[in-house]
This record gives C-alpha cells, sequence and structure tokens, in this order.
C-alpha cells in the first residue's frame, strides 16, 4: 500500500485541493484509493459527499475514510492507495506520526512571506526525522495559487533554489478548481480540452509522487529480500525438531523469525476479526488507522 500525505501547517494554503485532485488522479488510472481526511473542517469528506452524487465522477471511485473516535478503523481490503488530507496546526508528534506511514509528502506553498517562512520551518523538522532524513519518505513542495507568467511565480522558484528546497512547480488559480469543489470533481474527471492548461501543471507533479511511489515499493521488496536472508537456514529443521525435549533449536527459530518481522517495514501483522485484508497490507493499514484514532482524540 501506497501512501502520500499533504501537509502544511499554515491554514488556508491549499492543502484538500491537493489532496482531492491526487485522490481523483489514481482514481482515475484505475487504482483503489482512499481519502483519509484528518483535517478537524473535515473538508475533503465533504467533498466526497458532493462527488458521491455527481455523474462527471462515475467510474473513478474514491473511497473516504469515516473516522469514528471510539474505535480504530482500517482501510478495506484491497485498497492499494492513500492520500491523507492533514490538518493546519499539525503538532509535533502528529507530524513524526504522519511520517511514519508516507511514502511522500506533498507542500502546498502559497507566495506570502507568512506562507513561505512556515514552509520553510516545517521542512526544516520534517528533514530531522528518520524517514526523511533517510529518503524512504520524500518530500516536495508545490506552490499554490500562482500564474507562472507572474513576478510571484518567478520569486518562489528563486526562493526554493535559495534555500535548496526541492520544488516542482506551481498550480494556478482558475475558476476550474472552484467548479470542481462544489461538485465533487477533479480536473482529471472534465474533458481535457477544456481545462488543458491546468493539467501540464500537473505532470511534473505526478510524475515525481509516481517515481517516488515506485521507489518506495522497490525498498520494500529489497528489504523483506534482506529479512528473509537474516533466517539462518537450520531454523526450518530446528523449528521441525521442536517436539523433541531439548527445544534449544525451535526457540532460536521463533527468535528468528520475530527478528524478520522487525526487519519488516510495513512490522508486525496483527488481523482483524471484523475486516479481512491481505497479508500485505495488515501492517501498514493497521498503523493508518492508530493514526487517524489519534488525530481524532486529539482534536
Amino acid at each position: 500500500m501506497r501512501v502520500v500525505a499533504v501537509i502544511n501547517r499554515k491554514g488556508g494554503s491549499g492543502k484538500s485541493t491537493l489532496a482531492t485532485h491526487l485522490a481523483g488522479y489514481c482514481a482515475r488510472q484505475g487504482l483503489k484509493v482512499m481519502l483519509g481526511d484528518v483535517d478537524r473542517q473535515q473538508s475533503s469528506l465533504a467533498w466526497l459527499k458532493r462527488r458521491a452524487e455527481q455523474p462527471v465522477a462515475q467510474g473513478a471511485p474514491v473511497v473516504g475514510w469515516a473516522v469514528d473516535p471510539r474505535s480504530v478503523l482500517r482501510p478495506p481490503a484491497g485498497i492499494s492507495h492513500v492520500v491523507i488530507d492533514t490538518p493546519g496546526g499539525l503538532r509535533d508528534s502528529e507530524l513524526a506520526r504522519v511520517v511514519m506511514y508516507a511514502d511522500v509528502i506533498v507542500m502546498p506553498v502559497c507566495h506570502s512571506v507568512f506562507d513561505r517562512e512556515s514552509a520553510a520551518a516545517c521542512y526544516e523538522e520534517l528533514r530531522t526525522l528518520p524517514r526523511v532524513a533517510s529518503g524512504r519518505c520524500k518530500v516536495a513542495m508545490v506552490g499554490m495559487r500562482l500564474d507562472a507568467r507572474t513576478k510571484a511565480a518567478e520569486q518562489m522558484v528563486e526562493w526554493a533554489a535559495q534555500a535548496n528546497f526541492p520544488y516542482l512547480g506551481a498550480l494556478r488559480e482558475t475558476q476550474a478548481y472552484v467548479r470542481c469543489v462544489e461538485q465533487g470533481a477533479t480536473l482529471f474527471d472534465l474533458p481535457p480540452a477544456k481545462v488543458e492548461a491546468d493539467l501540464a501543471q500537473w505532470k511534473p507533479i505526478l510524475a515525481w509522487v509516481e517515481q517516488a511511489w515506485a521507489a518506495a515499493a522497490k525498498a520494500d521488496v529489497l528489504a523483506r529480500a534482506a529479512a528473509r536472508m537474516t533466517v539462518p537456514p537450520s531454523a526450518a529443521p530446528a523449528a521441525a525438531a521442536a517436539a523433541v525435549p531439548r527445544a534449544a533449536p525451535a526457540r532460536v527459530g521463533t527468535a528468528a523469525t520475530r527478528g524478520v518481522q522487525t526487519a519488516d517495514p510495513f512490522g508486525a501483522r496483527p488481523t482483524s476479526p471484523l475486516i479481512k485484508v491481505s497479508s500485505g497490507e495488515r501492517g501498514i493499514a493497521g498503523r493508518i488507522g492508530r493514526l487517524f484514532g489519534v488525530f481524532k482524540s486529539s482534536g
């Protein structure tokens, strides 16, 4: 399961616009995507309700994350991609928890000095977290409500370059986005000829996200392969001899098995008596579920 989080501590930066469009893009690609709304305003979930009523979104379903403060929910079986819309004012512990689950973080940034200062501080904090520092979680910025032909857009590019921030480009402010919000749609649901210029601005963003997801998937495969190689060849015969009174080899085999689970980037894989999930999804699904439980209880 691949996870992208949209993060910026400053409110009004365009997080929900990015999150809904990333989810809509995944849906149009035929992926099984869930949009998780941690934002206390629940903007993304309100968008999902409108989407369910609009014919423009037919054939590209997005599953919503309905958070119940009394329980911990997990993505249903079959979900392959999760988009997380986070709240403004994200606390340090919440930020660290998001990074634990995300493969990709996209940070929307508006042009004002206040927005840039807030984004810079958040990015520097992200860089101190192990998954970001090691490259396992990729981070990049996207300029919001910027016309590429303006001086403001040039200043944003210069600011990102001088500070060595990864910058993917800018999305302009158009009525197309306003209509999409009202209809529960995205640009990817509309006839391409009508939003050609706007779709062009999304190309570098989507290319980067897909590349980061591909790298994360490859890293998962390599980590599992390395974990399997840590199991001693004698572990299986030792486990088979567990019935022998001197069962020390069996205990060694069990310890080795636990070592493999710890090395797995998805962690232990608990099961739920209520929701069936595939073995490849249980660990990350449970962790994401706990993430939503923590945010809801802290709200």
